[in-house]
């Protein structure tokens, strides 16, 4: 009897912006995966049916990048390279109506709460059993976490909330059974992430938990390292940094946008918090954490700063000497609080500020790189590329922070494992060092 089999549909996935889309990514993937589907992440190798794109719509350069992303792939479906072109993510979640327009060679655009009917779309099934399940992109040693989805925070630049929706939190058993797995599967350190990791567990348990869903996380065996990112300064839960300094796997590294310090933009921006009470919960967590190393995030350029603002925040950033930091320039965004303010500044005066920041921020940075010449580090090892093996210690985040580099000559470590390492040499942003 002569049988006929059906077509595996190939999918490439592609994915921008920031780790809370490549865990949406993950999801997906898992999902096309238990359909049956074979699905590669970011592969053009795999000369795929469908291609699916993960947009990013936070600032300007992430929505050029994501827009000429969906026209690369636009392009290639007109000469027949793929079959479908499927649209999802932030930028899909925001601006379909106005893309579909004018992109019609994509089939299907989704917004960012709309996997089952994407998963229909191509003819897969959303499956309810896999809870938590993912196919992880990143190396498998590592991974991204999200505990909560959206964000109840009024801050007049941010456009978040227009495409996640309000702030929903995981269950804490659901993301035990989440890390258990990916530890059964390699995962050594894990990353919480979150629109507002700050807020985690109020619309659960009526009261801020962060805390006790880190001491859960952090007994499960084999974890080997934890980092928290992106907690909101205002109603910052004070009782995680006692958790962070008895558990020996949590990092001392926290993730902290400030976006800015002097108290009329705060007040412009609508933190809900003043310069005095940052000042202080920096110094803080700075006593209450020894070593910790803090990164944050600044956005210069928003309506009304003027350049007293930024060199009192210069000032500031000075005092308080955050190991990491990274700088944004102010992007108008449709429908968010400050668009109705005047936006005077052109963009090479936002980036001159920015310009401004970092270089600052460098001194900063080379500053506290070179404490660490002489001191033997636990490094957690990621890649090799130009003769080295390439890892970070615990001050430092995969993909945005600083990086340790061996020597591959006399030295031997496997990528995903830790290794002492004596550190030798340190500049602005990366450390050398020897097993």
């Amino acid at each position: 009897m002569k049988t006929k089999s059906a077509k595996t549909p190939k999918v490439n996935v592609i994915t921008l912006g920031c780790s809370k889309n490549t865990v949406d990514s993950e999801v997906m993937m898992a999902q096309l995966k238990a359909n049956e589907f074979d699905v590669k992440h970011e592969n053009d190798a795999h000369k795929a049916d469908i291609v699916i794109i993960n947009t990013c719509g936070f600032i300007d350069n992430a929505k050029e990048e994501s827009i000429n992303t969906i026209l690369e792939y636009a392009e290639a479906k007109n000469q027949g390279k793929i079959e479908k072109l499927i649209v999802t993510g932030c930028l899909s979640h925001r601006y379909k109506e106005d893309l579909e327009t004018n992109i019609p060679e994509v089939d299907a655009w989704f917004g960012t709460l709309e996997l089952p009917q994407l998963l229909r779309s191509v003819g897969a099934d959303y499956k309810h059993e896999l809870l938590g399940e993912r196919l992880q992109t990143t190396p498998k040693h590592y991974a991204y976490v999200k505990i909560s989805e959206g964000c109840n925070r009024p801050c007049s630049f941010c456009a978040i909330p227009l495409m996640r929706g309000k702030h929903v939190s995981k269950p804490i058993e659901q993301l035990v059974k989440e890390v258990k797995g990916l530890v059964t599967n390699g995962t050594k350190e894990i990353m919480l992430i979150a629109q507002d990791a700050t807020s985690y567990g109020i619309d659960l348990y009526g009261e801020r938990n962060l805390a006790e869903l880190m001491k859960r996380l952090s007994d499960v065996d084999g974890l080997e390292w934890m980092r928290l990112h992106y907690v909101y300064p205002s109603q910052f839960p004070l009782d995680v940094l006692d958790v962070m300094a008895e558990r020996s796997n949590i990092c001392n590294y926290l993730d902290m946008p400030i976006q800015h310090i002097t108290d009329r933009v705060l007040k412009s921006m609508r933190r809900g918090i003043t310069k005095k009470r940052t000042l202080e919960l920096v110094q803080e967590i700075r006593a209450r954490v020894p070593g910790i190393a803090m990164r944050t995030t600044m956005l210069v350029g928003h309506p009304g700063e003027e350049e007293e603002d930024v060199a009192e925040m210069l000032e500031a950033l000075a005092q308080m000497k955050f190991e990491r930091l990274g700088v944004f320039t102010y992007s108008h965004e449709d429908n968010t609080f400050a668009h109705t303010l005047p936006d005077t500044l052109t963009q090479e005066q936002k980036q001159d500020r920015a310009n401004r920041v970092m270089e600052q921020q460098m001194d900063i940075s080379y500053g506290f790189n070179q404490s660490l010449v002489g001191t033997t580090q636990r490094v957690l090892f990621d890649r090799i590329e130009d003769d080295s093996f390439v890892g970070r210690t615990q001050y430092d985040s995969p993909e945005v922070d600083n990086e340790v580099w061996v020597p591959i000559n006399q030295n031997y470590v496997r990528m995903g494992d830790f290794a002492d390492v004596k550190i030798t040499e340190a500049s602005h942003y990366d450390l050398k060092g020897e097993l």
